[in-house]
């Protein structure tokens, strides 16, 4: 006996012309009947390494098993199969089939939907995850985050985070996504139905992150227009914009002195020429929209649209540039930081480990905090690209390799920032904390802004830096939106799946009318506000009922046979226990932290009053709420009793097998 391995998809779409008679009119009709049964829920296709072509029949038999539970006498969808269990020989063979020899058999399940897209290559996806996680808060937040808690010693609490909260919860994001090939609001039916709110809410809050986060890279393409000049605008002080205060403190201007009024010009062209939020006293008068960021974020959408409107086989050639390029970028700028003077004192500030610091809850909550927005589960990115791999990708590795690619990232950054930053203490004869003493983007467009403008050859290093911002931003916000896009046509496809196109455009609208906040004089207040209160513990929130339903709702057995289905392996007990228990009570202690340790946010001259903390609050309740409101409609909406409705509400559907082969081995 001898098993045949070897599959033929769609054997039945071809017929053999030379053949006469009855045969040839049999075989016509074969071939109609088999693009009917392309779009029927169910096909068998022959797989049994044979060179024959033609409709096959296939000897029946009993005993037979299917990995889905059905058995093979009377398989899945077949009773108006073509080439469907017959007894006798195999029709148009030309001869019977020895007796005894084994045959495979897939059992393929298709629906009425298009076939689903897949990225082109794998390194597509790759790079898409990665420059979805790698992002501006790599550059900026995380090289603040570590010095503040301790240097070296922060690493510890970041790394035990990563790897007991951070990096499961990343692995159960693309697993899920890649076995159902849903987006984040259809793949809950086959999750725990009840729970499709959380995919609703996930939407709202990419559309709050695309509001604010999108301004940020028009600043930079503000400063990287400005960086085309023989003398970069913010390394003077005879400017429109320039107050009394301004100083300018070159390398070479070693006769100035500097005190606690003096304002450097590259922090004066940030706040009066490229934000004016000295325009602006505060949230409740924004004042007008500044045109030239106006013009600068239409230019960014432009390139986002254009980028992503034809679905991942256009964005996945795009991250080729926009996710390789800030690596080259910061290579390069690493080693220049490390040729200027006084970049060891940077770099020693950096690493030099204040054991202490471990001793205090602050440090633990903030290692929780970055790692969780640096990898990004619970924003229906992961989950969207994910639904666009092959069935049997090893999600597993490209987990383990795309989260430890970002905190890499984030390690590589703190050297590129400090550095600079050393540099910058040696110049103006301070200690390197009173420089640094700015976080955010503050960081980025004043401390290192000023710093380039110190450089030899400084128009070339501003170009490249600000160029490597937008980019990092840029992919951020391709992924963001193309959960967006991703959950909506899965949930929406017969009136979506024919019109991304103008889809997209309606959504790129949305998000720059939505922006036009943040582009006032007072918008960077309202970045802020957004940042904070609006979508940070909403996501977290979000995320923390995700794993909630698909660990104890949908089961973590029943996930960890899917994955098994999937990838041919049973995910081990470290797994199984950090989605169980551990990434619940992680995510509920970054909940609990922040609201027994809310921030205290200030930003410029501007403290956030009361108002405004509850305005950002509701902001993100706005979001969150679709989940217990879809509560209520789903048990509302579905007939029965009380507790027939909330067993159909926690029993997911049967998952959509049309990107599953189902093998059988029938003996014939």
């Amino acid at each position: 006996m001898e098993t045949k391995e070897t599959m033929m998809m769609n054997t039945f779409s071809e017929d053999k012309a030379e053949k006469e008679g009855d045969k040839v009119k049999e075989g016509e009709q074969f071939g109609e009947e088999e693009v009917e049964t392309q779009q029927e829920n169910g096909k068998l296709m022959l797989a049994d390494g044979l060179a024959e072509k033609g409709p096959k029949s296939l000897t029946s038999n009993s005993g037979q098993q299917v990995s889905n539970g059905f058995t093979a006498s009377t398989p899945p969808g077949t009773g108006d199969c073509p080439g469907g269990p017959t007894s006798g020989p195999v029709a148009g063979s030309g001869s019977p089939l020895p007796l005894g020899t084994f045959r495979t058999l897939v059992v393929q399940q298709t629906s009425l939907e298009r076939p689903r897209e897949t990225w082109s290559k794998k390194m597509d996806f790759l790079l898409s995850v990665i420059g979805y996680a790698v992002d501006l808060g790599n550059v900026w937040r995380f090289p603040y985050i570590c010095y503040q808690n301790g240097g070296g010693a922060f690493l510890l609490p970041y790394l035990l985070m990563a790897v007991f909260g951070g990096v499961p919860l990343f692995y159960m994001e693309l697993a899920l996504g890649q076995f159902h090939r849903s987006g984040c609001i259809s793949i809950w039916k086959y999750i725990c139905p009840i729970f499709k709110g959380i995919g609703f809410a996930i939407c709202i809050i990419a559309l709050y992150i695309a509001f604010y986060y999108n301004t940020i890279m028009a600043w930079a393409l503000y400063y990287l227009l400005s960086s085309f000049r023989s003398t970069l605008p913010w390394s003077t002080c005879t400017n429109k914009w320039n107050t009394a205060n301004c100083n300018r403190y070159m390398s070479t201007d070693s006769n100035v002195t500097w005190s606690n009024s003096s304002t450097s010009p590259a922090e004066e062209f940030y706040i009066r020429q490229v934000l004016q939020v000295h325009l602006s006293p505060g949230l409740h008068q924004l004042g007008s929209v500044s045109w030239q960021l106006a013009l600068c974020l239409l230019f960014i959408f432009t390139i986002v649209y254009f980028s992503i409107w034809k679905g991942v086989k256009m964005s996945g050639k795009v991250v080729w540039v926009t996710a390789t390029f800030p690596y080259l970028v910061l290579f390069v700028l690493l080693i220049r930081g490390a040729t200027l003077p006084g970049a060891w004192r940077g770099v020693v500030f950096y690493l030099k480990p204040d054991w202490e610091k471990l001793l205090s809850t602050t440090v633990w909550i903030d290692a929780a905090a970055q790692i969780f927005f640096s990898l990004g589960p619970g924003f229906g990115v992961l989950l969207a690209f994910a639904s666009y791999n092959p069935f049997h990708n090893n999600c597993y590795k490209d987990a383990l390799v795309t989260s430890s690619v970002n905190c890499l990232t984030s390690f590589l950054s703190g050297f590129v920032i400090f550095t600079v930053l050393g540099y910058m203490a040696e110049m103006r004869k301070q200690e390197v904390d009173t420089v640094a003493k700015d976080a955010g983007p503050s960081l980025l467009f004043i401390i290192y802004a000023e710093a380039i403008a110190n450089m030899p050859a400084a128009t070339f290093f501003s170009i490249i830096f600000f160029l490597m911002i937008i980019m990092l931003g840029l992919d951020s916000t391709f992924a963001g939106l193309e959960g967006v896009i991703t959950a909506m046509l899965d949930e929406f496809p017969h009136l979506l799946a024919k019109r991304r196109e103008w889809f997209v455009l309606g959504l790129v609208c949305v998000c720059y009318l939505g922006a036009l906040s943040t582009l006032t004089y007072g918008g960077a207040f309202v970045v802020k506000l957004f940042e904070e209160y609006a979508t940070g513990p909403a996501v977290i929130t979000v995320v923390l009922l995700e794993v909630i339903a698909v660990s104890w709702f949908y089961g973590t057995n029943r996930f960890c046979n899917d994955i098994q289905l999937m990838l041919g392996f049973y995910p081990g007990g470290f797994w199984r226990v950090c989605w169980v228990a551990i990434c619940p009570c992680f995510l509920l202690f970054i909940i609990i932290s922040f609201l027994a340790f809310p921030p205290e946010v200030k930003l410029f001259h501007y403290e956030y009053s009361q108002w405004t903390t509850v305005l950002g609050y509701c902001i993100g309740v706005s979001s969150f709420i679709c989940v217990p409101a879809y509560m209520v409609y789903h048990l509302l909406t579905t007939k029965g009793t009380f507790k027939q409705r909330l067993l159909k509400s926690i029993t997911p559907e049967p998952s959509s097998e049309n990107h599953r082969d189902f093998i059988i081995t029938n003996a014939v």
